[in-house]
């Protein structure tokens, strides 16, 4: 079987948060699709800086963001992404799903996003085999440490701070964020030669979304080929990066795409930076490895951070400590919490009372602390490589350093890539930057970063 590509963009997306959008870059690059990701709505102009891109990105920080904020804003990235002539237009979500009606919200973002295409069905693929992230019968499953869990028993997801998930179903936890209507493509249907014949039956003007289940790699084959024969004059897609796998693993099939997908390593580096507002039990152990294994690990101050007064001099303190540090040729760690159960994780509520805060704003500030803290560091330091851990600090961080775009340079852990920034200031521009979701990554992941890693199999 071959096939060719139509020319120009073939995918768009705006990511939910920084972490994802690297994540769905990271899935197109490793399979031969050239993608950039960007910070602003890419232009026309600036994409005729990279003439081989075919999927371009804009990372978004939705994730943590009200469904007001939402239809304030998502309306303009979706249309000026939607003018660049991709067939697929994605508002790519985490494949663990987080949202609730309140913040994120998936349904009220898929409300906006179906209007600036011309489809008249709505695919929705979640699950992701690379990252163990599994969609069976419209439940969605997660593995951590080699154990697999129904999403809301998931010991991270369940226990989410801002959006725990307590509903497993898809199109259950969907629809109370939608009154859109919810479809389904089940496993045996996917396998079967129903499946396209079934999206054409239940497409129409009120635009369904369609979830696909994945399980496997033939389920993952399958999705791709629906959606991409599916695309008809052009889709929205509201999906994690198992779209971005998806296509690839249809086009590879169709023979566009190399047989052998893969990454480069990382090259080794003097020493990195390491800043964290992750609280999940996967960075807090590899928080624990960095101590073991000769970082400066310092916490951050949650009371003084919080507090007018004292919040400069807490970042202060920490560039002061780092600067120091990677002067003696060590790599540093900077984080806010160390797990769900940190005692600061327990309290955050009390901590944002007691600065006068709401829950939503002290999370902010202790983002924009971070970002500080890293941005204050490349100025004082020859640091050529830093990594940032969790979705909504990596958005802060990543806002404040100037980059105009990103691509993927290295591998480091599956939906973690090694990514060189692209900017117009030249002390940034060639800076190498991990923006690494909470849970992505094994336990010395941090020493991968500095030491350098495996090509992605």
């Amino acid at each position: 079987m071959h096939t060719t590509w139509p020319d120009g963009l073939l995918l768009a997306y705006y990511g939910d948060d920084f972490t994802g959008s690297t994540d769905a870059m990271e899935a197109m690059t490793a399979a031969g699709v050239p993608t950039l990701l960007c910070l602003d709505t890419p232009s026309r102009e600036l994409l005729a800086r990279f003439p081989g891109v075919r999927c371009v990105g804009l990372a978004g920080a939705s994730r943590g963001r009200t469904p007001q904020w939402m239809s304030d804003t998502l309306p303009d990235a979706f249309y000026g992404l939607a003018k660049l002539g991709a067939p697929i237009l994605q508002y790519k979500v985490c494949s663990t799903f987080d949202s609730s009606p309140e913040i994120g919200s998936i349904g009220r973002a898929i409300d906006i996003g179906v209007k600036a295409m011309n489809g008249e069905w709505s695919p929705m693929i979640v699950g992701a085999p690379r990252l163990k992230r599994y969609q069976v019968f419209g439940h969605l499953f997660a593995a951590i440490g080699g154990v697999g869990y129904r999403l809301d028993r998931h010991p991270t997801m369940s226990r989410h701070p801002v959006t725990p998930m307590n509903e497993a179903d898809l199109p259950v936890h969907l629809g109370r964020q939608t009154d859109r209507r919810i479809e389904l493509v089940d496993m045996v249907r996917l396998r079967s030669s129903d499946a396209l014949p079934f999206v054409h039956r239940i497409a129409g003007s009120d635009v369904p979304v369609v979830m696909i289940d994945v399980l496997d790699d033939e389920t993952l084959v399958e999705a791709g080929r629906l959606v991409w024969e599916g695309r008809g004059d052009g889709v929205f897609t509201a999906s994690s990066s198992g779209l971005q796998y998806a296509l690839a693993a249809w086009w590879r099939k169709c023979g566009m795409l190399p047989a052998s997908p893969s990454l480069p390593a990382a090259d080794a580096v003097d020493a990195i930076a390491v800043v964290s507002g992750s609280c999940s039990p996967v960075t807090a152990e590899q928080i624990r490895w960095a101590r073991a294994n000769g970082f400066h690990v310092a916490r951050l101050d949650l009371r003084r951070a919080l507090d007018r007064e004292s919040a400069g001099a807490e970042a202060e303190h920490h560039v002061r400590q780092a600067a120091k540090a990677i002067a003696q040729g060590r790599s540093v760690v900077v984080h806010s919490a160390e797990g769900p159960d940190d005692p600061d994780v327990v309290g955050f509520d009390a901590i944002a009372r007691a600065a006068g805060m709401t829950r939503h704003d002290a999370a902010r500030r202790v983002g924009s602390t971070l970002a500080d803290i890293m941005r204050r560091l490349l100025d004082e330091t020859a640091l050529r490589r830093v990594v940032v851990a969790g979705g909504d600090s990596s958005g802060e961080v990543a806002s404040s350093l100037g980059i105009t775009a990103l691509s993927v340079l290295a591998a480091m852990a599956p939906g973690a890539p090694l990514c060189r920034v692209w900017s117009d200031s030249p002390r940034r521009d060639g800076l190498e930057i991990v923006l690494k979701g909470g849970q992505m990554g094994e336990a010395s992941f941090f020493g991968a970063c500095l030491k350098g890693a495996m090509p992605t199999p």
